[in-house]
């Protein structure tokens, strides 16, 4: 026998095709003019929610204990009433806060709608409400501490609440966004699960 052998020859492995292309969905597209319409209607029923945290407010808020004074006749604090300005904003902020997480978490639960279009439109109307309820808080305000006909110096009254600053209504609008962005980024999937509803 010959003790030269033929050289083996191996052949090479053939690669595999790649079969993950087959599975794998295509990245889904931001859906626009479908959520255009449910997008509204979130903005304009999130701004309805307006009118109950203007009541809300306008309840829960303190009215502050003034004196005239006999030299200007202007109405001035008593002690440490003053205090109540800022708790009058501190309790608008957080109602508005409270109603944006609220807002923002439903909104969520639209799971066919998830998307930018219905976030920008809830953030919309979130703005909206903050603005009808510092707006009409401090007219229901004004109606449940009426002034007396007459007025004379060194008189005691309750003056009611009022906002001094508009930089309030921010509060529901950055809530909605703070928890729906907060269940986006929980969330994980591309298409934020909208194919499974």
């Amino acid at each position: 026998m010959d003790e030269k052998a033929a050289p083996v020859r191996i052949e090479p492995v053939p690669e595999p095709p790649y079969v993950y292309h087959y599975y794998m969905r295509p990245r889904p597209k931001v859906v626009v003019k479908r959520d255009l319409l449910p997008g509204l209607v979130v903005a304009l029923t999130t701004f309805a929610f307006g009118l109950p945290a203007a009541y809300l407010w306008s309840w829960l808020a303190p009215a502050q204990l003034k004196i005239v004074s006999p030299q200007d006749g202007k109405f001035y604090p008593i002690g440490v009433e003053s205090y109540h300005r800022l708790d009058a904003l501190m309790v608008f902020v957080l109602i508005g806060f409270g109603a944006g997480v609220v807002t923002g978490i439903a909104t969520w639960l639209l799971r066919q709608r998830r998307g930018p279009v219905v976030m920008l439109g809830m953030t919309a109307g979130s703005f909206a409400a903050g603005w009808m309820a510092q707006w009409m808080g401090v007219k229901l305000a004004l109606g449940g501490y009426p002034m007396p006909a007459s007025i004379k110096p060194n008189d005691t009254l309750l003056i009611a609440p009022s906002l001094e600053t508009w930089w309030g209504i921010l509060a529901w609008p950055l809530g909605a966004a703070l928890a729906y962005g907060c269940c986006t980024a929980w969330n994980g999937l591309d298409d934020l699960g909208r194919r499974l509803g």
